[in-house]
């Protein structure tokens, strides 16, 4: 980097801190909430809450997009401390950005893992390196994917939410946990040891993992990040257009804009477009439902997409839908599952801030069901979300983690109104 170029860099990141300085003097002065737990927009199941109330690509091509991005990233540096970025978007994109070829470099050179005991992997999180987790399980074959790297045989199917590049004195390695089995596991990489130099501009900001505290709900979720910071944004929601304005994307995504169709509405609210190809629907909430209807493939001479290519396919569908109305919000994949007959469901949700938005009935945002790789149904909440200068402050996350017990979510439960306040929400099963 040139001696311009990091004073760039500087700059940007001065700036980013005064604008984090400012947001969080605002935020001080909003009313605090009662230190009575009962009195919080606190924990609660996503039941609870509802009670209230980006272009194409070719998934046979050697790069895709990522359908998620992640959660954290956490920056550990020579001395052990640690830069965290969770709930600003725009910053932790630009730390993605900057990280993401690291992690990618780092894993495409990786050689077989070695599983490794906890207390390694722990060693290694104090060191020097860079750390992502995502909030939802993937496939680490699907993450090297995202960041262009292509993994060991041995590695491929490795289940986890969270990957560590760390960085020695003679050479780096990879590691990562196997959620399914629970098992750590470590590599080295020929990735180079100095790429610890290239984020020397991210400077400590009291980012801790739950381990590192003495909380003993941290036995439960030792590797949740922890930050210092309790003031969220609130969010206004609102339509993201006209039911005419979401079936004409719809047609346009599905590459249907250009059929005949006959146009009637069912009821009051839910006009259908029916073509010699589909069937598709939309209500005055902003739910749509589209069908293929002019036959799928057999799977005679069909093969089942895989977890790459399924989830790329789906995330094209979703990225020019709900992708392009939904405002400040991201639309990220959550789930896959196999269905019989060559079928496979792909879900996506919207999340804004750091925090997942909770719809009506806890409906996914997106759901995109494939027949061996043939788009055949898909179910869409089209909504549009935008941040507003408004702070609530919140429980912080110390006290936050020792009454929830185990890990939690920052969420805006939607259910219809017009700002959606932040609130923490316990993950797992109660």
């Amino acid at each position: 980097m040139t001696k311009t170029n990091k004073a760039i860099e500087l700059v940007k990141t001065a700036l980013i801190i005064l604008l984090a300085a400012s947001a969080l003097a605002l935020a001080w002065k909003t009313e605090l909430f009662s230190d009575v737990i009962g009195a919080l927009p606190f924990f609660g199941s996503v039941a609870d809450l509802m009670r209230g109330g980006t272009g194409t690509a070719e998934t046979g091509g050697s790069e895709q997009k990522e359908a998620v991005r992640p959660l954290s990233i956490v920056i550990t540096d020579r001395e052990g401390k640690r830069y965290g970025v969770k709930y600003e978007t725009d910053v932790r994109n630009a730390v993605y950005d900057r990280t993401g070829s690291i992690v990618g470099e780092a894993l495409g050179s990786a050689s077989a893992p070695t599983k490794i005991n906890e207390n390694e992997w722990r060693e290694a999180l104090s060191g020097p390196g860079v750390y992502f987790e995502y909030l939802n399980p993937v496939k680490l074959s699907v993450i090297g994917k995202w960041l262009g790297a292509r993994m060991p045989d041995t590695a491929q199917d490795i289940l986890l939410r969270s990957v560590y590049v760390a960085f020695g004195e003679d050479k780096s390695r990879v590691y990562y946990q196997d959620v399914e089995s629970g098992s750590f596991f470590g590599a080295d990489t020929a990735s180079a040891s100095g790429k610890v130099q290239e984020l020397e501009i991210y400077s400590a900001n009291g980012a801790l993992f739950a381990f590192e505290t003495d909380i003993r709900a941290a036995e439960n979720a030792p590797y949740m990040l922890i930050m210092p910071d309790s003031a969220h944004a609130d969010v206004s929601a609102g339509a993201a257009g006209s039911t005419e304005e979401l079936l004409d994307i719809v047609l346009a995504a599905l590459g249907h804009e250009d059929e005949t169709y006959t146009r009637y509405y069912v009821s009051e609210g839910v006009l259908v477009y029916v073509g010699t190809q589909f069937n598709v629907r939309a209500d005055k909430n902003g739910g749509v439902h589209y069908r293929r209807t002019d036959g799928l493939p057999s799977g005679d001479s069909e093969e089942v997409p895989d977890m790459n290519e399924a989830i790329e396919l789906a995330r094209v569908v979703a990225a020019d839908t709900i992708g392009k109305t939904c405002g400040d919000a991201e639309v990220f994949f959550e789930s896959l599952e196999y269905g019989a007959g060559g079928s496979s469901t792909v879900l996506f949700g919207y999340y804004i801030a750091g925090g997942r938005i909770v719809l009506r009935g806890d409906v996914c945002a997106g759901l995109i069901r494939l027949s061996y790789g043939t788009v055949a149904e898909i179910e869409l909440i089209f909504r549009n979300y935008l941040l507003t200068d408004e702070l609530t402050r919140l429980l912080p996350e110390r006290q936050a983690f020792a009454a929830a017990g185990r890990e939690f979510l920052l969420s805006y439960a939607d259910t219809g109104q017009e700002t959606l306040q932040p609130s923490w929400v316990r993950l797992g099963k109660s």
